[in-house]
């Protein structure tokens, strides 16, 4: 029996519709319609029952899944387990954030092409959010980034977290003493994206303190936020990792601000579903990578 059919009914069982399992298998609905016509007609059995808008499975297709998960699970641990490393072909979809880019994404992906040369990996860096959006919908395989995504079917790992800093360049003469968020409230603030975690605790700390909102300037990009800090655009509220630099040098300064800006939780995210190996195995790196950046 052709695995690529059993592939197939799997993704459209999970999302409900050729069209969206076609968009996930990167091929086309008319494709995703043939081998599922194929395999029904194979196994003398409707697997789907067609409804307007999408299908649903059918009590047979229903008692299918676990059966299918074991025969694509067993599939992919042969190859693991039998064939050499290099010779696993696959694509990996990752959606990830900046500050795991900034920090440790390339060792990551180093790692990763060391034990599994023969895998691709297709990135995406976005927010957190829009990152937890996609492996819901099961869009990416595997998510890096702030989480826990707290969603039934997936599986979080955690990776450990990373400290966020105040950071200015010296011109505004705010290093070296013990501030409050009072000083910063007529500054204007570089931070994460808006309505982020990190953006909405910044948020609820100047409301319980009762200070006016500051000014503030959101980004997705750590990259353009550092650039505008040196340049004293505004006072930043960073990633640690992203500052080192900057810091060792003296183009910026390190601020001590009361209270302390929490660290983030990092997670690995994936489908926790039988066959799902691969994210499961670069999980596991992810996670090592993770635990040696903060040893360092």
């Amino acid at each position: 029996m052709n695995l690529r059919f059993i592939e197939t009914f799997l993704w459209v069982a999970r999302l409900g519709s050729f069209r969206a399992a076609a968009e996930r298998l990167n091929t086309t609905q008319a494709a995703v319609s043939n081998r599922i016509a194929t395999l029904e007609a194979a196994l003398g059995q409707d697997l789907f029952e067609r409804m307007p808008g999408g299908v649903r499975l059918s009590p047979i297709g229903q008692r299918a899944i676990a059966p299918a998960e074991d025969l694509m699970r067993s599939a992919m641990e042969f190859r693991i387990s039998v064939g050499r490393p290099e010779q696993l072909r696959s694509t990996v979809r990752i959606g990830t954030i900046d500050s795991i880019v900034q920090a440790w994404l390339p060792r990551f992906i180093e790692r990763v092409r060391e034990l599994y040369p023969g895998l691709t990996l297709d990135l995406n860096v976005d927010t957190s959010r829009g990152i937890a959006r996609e492996i819901v919908e099961r869009k990416i395989d595997l998510a890096l980034l702030m989480g826990p995504v707290l969603e039934a079917g997936l599986r979080n790992v955690d990776l450990g977290s990373m400290d966020c800093a105040w950071v200015a360049a010296p011109g505004f003469g705010l290093g070296g003493r013990r501030i409050g968020l009072a000083d910063l409230v007529d500054l204007p603030i570089l931070t994460f994206s808006r309505n982020s975690d990190p953006h909405v605790w910044l948020m609820r700390q100047f409301e319980e303190l009762r200070l006016p909102q500051p000014a503030i300037s959101n980004s997705n990009s750590l990259s353009a936020m550092l650039r505008l800090a040196l340049e004293g655009v505004g006072v930043a509220l960073m990633t640690r990792p992203v500052v080192e630099a900057a810091l060792a040098s003296g183009a910026l300064d390190l601020l001590d601000v009361d209270p302390p800006f929490p660290p983030l939780a990092l997670h690995a995210v994936f489908a926790d579903h039988g066959d799902n190996l691969l994210p499961v195995a670069l999980s596991e790196v992810a996670a090592q990578v993770a635990l040696e950046e903060r040893g360092r």
